[in-house]
């Protein structure tokens, strides 16, 4: 290489040669689209009580099947050996250690069949505890070890109101009819419902037949033992439920009985109970509704018979989740989010709040959201397993605490990503041209990045709204980086992570004034020389295509956008989402045929007559949180406009369409192909402009 450098300074072929062999270094560097299939991340780490070993679910893209798989493997605490437990076959989660951490339960499937399976930890066999028609979840072991408590869905007769009569033998007749009576009749992810509801069971540790525990039309979830012969369970069983989907409170289920008594009665919901190890107290979280479109979730504590509630560091301005009683019942460990950190905070029943452990994360791969598990062990020092977040790198496992030395135990992606020019991220912190509101970012920055002006720029939206980007590893940035642009990713008001006011902004605003938040960061790109001004993109998904539907019909300063999955118009999305009685009761608060406008007045739609900026639309074809007719709204009104658009729809996705690794590609690539071809910094075959040479 060095020889070749030297002849090439002779002559202009040889300044060329040059030039190729660089672009094939670099581009053998670059965090391709096939790269996407190479990544591994930890989730789900379950610490044994003891504190001795980590079970964690290790997930990996399988390229012949498309999807994310997960296996169990196992990690020694002190010594760090790390191996693999359950893998091969069927994809393994949600693993959950006996009291005794001799046992493991763990879901999979055989043949397409779902399965609770429990693994001896002596001797490593391991058995399916039942034959399930549908699929279990949210399994807990008993105190004593003996039984464990599961979800699982009960079908149900469904409605009709005609008996069809008997086909001829052999007669080819098309499907019968399918009536539905519920509010919500489909659901994404999950299409067109079936009639029934999801119900608590319970099954002995060493196998049997499962005991139906809640039965009903009332969904039941979230079961925790108050002793070995009550469990806890939430619901709610009020006559307006299907109009108040956020309610719920928490019951005590009799194992002998089946009698069912009520422990909380609050407007609003109250949710994941936990008790106390000493099992005189019942933490959980909820709030009282307000009938706001966001409210903050906070601890609450009761003693064991529902009496003496109180509500724990009510000051505390974080939302509360994923509790755990502290070995001593003196104490609540929490996940909380916060300024785009995740961490781990310890709550005392006194209400001093101290933060434990922070960079948690990791676990949502596409874009930079807030994605994280932990758990504890019951020792006296507690150890914490968690999955640790980095910002070039995608979860690995670690622990910290009292008990152990801090440190990070796996590396999955030492293999690659070492390897290759990850897009460093820089923090910036703007004001709003608004009203001075600080506004947080990150800017990912291209291989070869300079401050010189000359830079393209994407900045990439995210959804929720009420939801938190971070400094992360994310394919999708990545991506955007390694082809050259400069990727900004920012937190406007009402996304979560800097308090219960900073996200309640947005309530009956969206889209609002986030919008000054957004140009105000990409006014401090272009002021500070990160980009050109000629050369700004937009795009972002759900919320974010909300956002950039509402963007382009505000400015032109944008050369392309593309709106993925947006809302367009708040009275279709109202009238047949699979949230629309949410959106309705809580986030509008209006009847769409009372107050057409406090629908209309918010809804991208209305400024279709604004729009100049060539948009890309992309959803779903089985997205129903968004559905598919609200893109193809925009893409007709678009077309009828003359405004230069096209429209994706993704072959059988829901509305998380990079939920496997091909879709991930095609929504990224498809993104970057269409800001290509509205690039002024491109010539029009879509390569970059020649440089003039410079010496290095």
């Amino acid at each position: 290489m060095k020889m070749r450098a030297m002849v090439a300074g002779l002559s202009i072929v040889g300044l060329v040669t040059t030039a190729c062999a660089n672009d094939d270094e670099k581009s053998f560097k670059r965090f391709t689209a096939e790269h996407v299939f190479d990544i591994e991340y930890a989730d789900d780490p379950q610490i044994s009580a003891d504190g001795k070993t980590i079970i964690y679910v290790r997930r990996s893209m399988d390229r012949l099947k498309d999807q994310v798989r997960g296996d169990l493997w196992t990690l020694n605490v002190t010594s760090g050996d790390h191996r693999p437990l359950v893998v091969g076959g069927a994809s393994a989660s949600s693993p959950r250690w006996s009291p005794d951490g001799e046992k493991l339960l763990y879901t999979t499937s055989t043949e397409g069949r779902p399965e609770l399976r429990l693994l001896y930890m002596d001797n490593g066999t391991s058995a399916s505890l039942s034959q399930f028609e549908k699929a279990p979840g949210a399994a807990v072991w008993s105190p004593d070890g003996k039984t464990i408590a599961f979800t699982m869905f009960v079908d149900a007769e469904n409605p009709s109101f005609a008996k069809p009569p008997k086909a001829p033998e052999g007669a080819t007749w098309s499907e019968p009819v399918r009536v539905f009576d519920d509010i919500t009749f489909r659901f994404d992810g999950q299409g067109y419902l079936s009639e029934g509801a999801t119900h608590i069971f319970t099954i002995p540790a060493d196998g049997g037949s499962p005991r139906q525990i809640t039965s009903g039309e009332i969904d039941y979830g979230e079961p925790a033992w108050l002793g070995n012969d009550t469990l806890l369970v939430t619901g709610n069983p009020n006559e307006d439920r299907d109009l108040d989907p956020i309610e719920s409170d928490i019951f005590t289920v009799n194992l002998a009985t089946l009698d069912m008594t009520r422990m909380t009665d609050r407007d609003g919901p109250d949710l994941s109970p936990e008790v106390s190890p000493d099992g005189e107290r019942i933490a959980y979280i909820g709030y009282d509704d307000k009938r706001l479109s966001w409210q903050q979730a906070g601890l609450y504590v009761m003693a064991a018979d529902g009496s003496d509630t109180k509500r724990i560091a009510k000051e505390f301005d974080r939302g509360i989740a994923t509790i755990r009683w502290a070995n001593d019942s003196q104490s609540v460990y929490a996940l909380i989010e916060d300024a785009g950190d995740m961490a781990v905070i310890e709550i005392g029943l006194d209400g001093e709040v101290q933060r434990l452990i922070t960079d948690i994360g990791g676990t949502a791969i596409g874009r930079p959201y807030a994605g994280g598990a932990y758990s504890v062990s019951d020792t006296n020092q507690p150890i914490f397993a968690y999955t640790i977040a980095s910002p070039d790198k995608p979860a690995d496992v670690a622990v910290a605490g009292l008990g152990a030395q801090d440190r990070t135990l796996t590396a999955l992606n030492e293999d690659l990503l070492p390897y290759l020019d990850m897009a460093p991220l820089e923090e910036i912190k703007v004001p709003s041209s608004h009203d001075g509101l600080e506004i947080e970012a990150w800017v990912a920055l291209p291989p070869g990045f300079k401050k010189d002006g000359s830079f393209p720029m994407i900045m990439e939206i995210h959804g929720g709204p009420f939801a938190q980007y971070g400094p992360t590893f994310a394919a999708e940035i990545q991506r955007f980086a390694a082809e050259g642009y400069v990727t900004v990713y920012a937190n406007p008001r009402g996304s979560t992570g800097y308090g219960e006011a900073f996200a309640q902004k947005i309530d009956l605003a969206y889209p609002g004034r986030d919008y000054d938040d957004l140009m105000s960061v990409v006014d401090h790109l272009v002021a500070e020389n990160y980009v050109s001004e000629d050369r700004l993109f937009v795009t972002g998904g759900s919320g974010g295509g909300i956002l950039t539907a509402w963007i382009v019909g505000k400015t032109d300063r944008f050369a392309a956008a593309a709106s993925i999955k947006p809302v367009i118009n708040w009275m279709t999305m109202a009238l047949a989402a699979d949230i629309a009685a949410f959106v309705k009761r809580h986030w509008i608060r209006a009847e769409p045929w009372e107050d057409p406008d406090a629908f209309l007045d918010r809804s991208p739609i209305m400024l279709i007559e604004n729009v100049s900026t060539p948009t890309l639309v992309m959803v779903g074809e089985e997205d129903w949180r968004t559905p598919t007719w609200e893109a193809e709204q925009f893409y007709t009104a678009l077309k009828l406009r003359d405004v230069d658009t096209a429209l994706i729809r993704v072959p059988g996705s829901s509305h998380f369409i990079a939920a496997r690794p091909s879709r991930l590609i095609a929504k990224t690539d498809n993104i970057m192909g269409w800001f290509a071809k509205y690039d002024p910094g491109k010539n029009e075959q879509g390569t970059e402009e020649a440089e003039e040479p410079h010496a290095e």
